[in-house]
């Protein structure tokens, strides 16, 4: 069905291009609202998987620095950030993204939404497994602890790429029977196909799809981006700002067209990497994830950040 038009609020903000406006601490509210079942929260939000460490995600990397961590997501509140992704699996030797969360920011705020996934896993030595419908419950239940929590505001169930033909029913079946004892209040799914989608909705609502998208994405994964939001489900992109870096990071290299239009607006080319991806649809949501406070103010920013249709063009090409 259609998105309703209660699910959106007008971005605050004008249009800006100057570099002293685009680069400074703007409020994560400029980017407009969106509502995860009866959840508002600003489009402009944060992952915390860069949090845990330095470097690659996921490699042997050294533990970030705690204090410089918990800032992050202090300055992040203060930044309007009301939407925070992640997941148990989200660690280094020293560092829990979850506990960095909770340490951080509680008791939490009323109007702060705390978005987690399930499905992968990871033991004490950062090997991968994946859980059974049956172990799914352990795993939500490992998140309500670090978090410190009763229940969580949303649960994506995330797929492994080789589940890119799967039935999700199972899985999705056991975290809707979580949800119905109370323990979730709404659901998604992640690295997900609209066949898969349809499955889950079959069997509960589905508030959310995360996605791998951004510029230069195939038309298929637009055309899924598009079909989310005539059925009232927001789009949240990950790896909008590294693209093919993934978890490694920014690659170094970038589009001829994202330095220009970046130019143009004296911005910097993630700042039009994440404007971009808000320009896709009021359903189209942004989870940047970052370590660095400094960082964290230019990608609040860029929900200011107005592209001219000429932009848009031109980053599509």
């Amino acid at each position: 069905m259609p998105s309703s038009p209660d699910k959106i609020t007008a971005p605050a903000s004008p249009p800006v291009s100057a570099s002293a406006s685009v680069r400074v601490s703007a409020s994560a509210s400029a980017s407009g609202t969106w509502k995860l079942g009866d959840l508002v929260v600003n489009r402009l939000g944060l992952g915390a998987m860069r949090l845990p460490q330095n470097g690659a995600v996921f490699a042997d990397n050294t533990p970030s620095d705690r204090d410089r961590a918990l800032r992050v997501l202090r300055r992040a509140v203060e930044l309007g950030v009301n939407h925070i992704d992640t997941a148990a699996f989200y660690f280094s030797r020293l560092r829990s993204a979850n506990e960095l969360i909770n340490s951080a920011l509680a008791p939490y705020a009323d109007d702060l939404v705390i978005t987690t996934k399930v499905g992968p896993g990871r033991d004490p030595s950062g090997n991968w497994v994946w859980a059974t419908p049956e172990q799914l419950r352990g795993q939500v239940e490992e998140n309500l602890r670090q978090l410190g929590r009763d229940h969580l505001d949303v649960v994506n169930l995330r797929l492994a790429q080789s589940q890119a033909s799967a039935s999700v029913a199972e899985h999705f079946g056991a975290l809707a029977g979580l949800r119905d004892a109370g323990l979730i209040r709404h659901l998604g799914i992640s690295n997900t196909t609209p066949d898969q989608l349809a499955e889950a909705r079959s069997i509960a609502p589905v508030v959310c799809v995360q996605n791998a998208y951004g510029i230069g994405s195939p038309a298929e994964d637009h055309a899924f981006l598009r079909s989310c939001g005539e059925q009232g489900i927001a789009f949240v992109p990950f790896f909008a700002i590294v693209g093919d870096g993934r978890e490694g990071g920014v690659s170094g290299t970038e589009r001829e067209a994202v330095l220009t239009v970046a130019r143009d607006h004296g911005a910097t080319p993630a700042q039009v990497r994440l404007a971009w991806t808000l320009h896709q649809g009021p359903h189209v949501l942004a989870i940047p994830g970052t370590g660095n406070p400094d960082h964290l103010a230019e990608n609040v920013a860029a929900g200011a950040l107005r592209l001219t249709a000429d932009d848009l063009t031109l980053l599509a090409s």
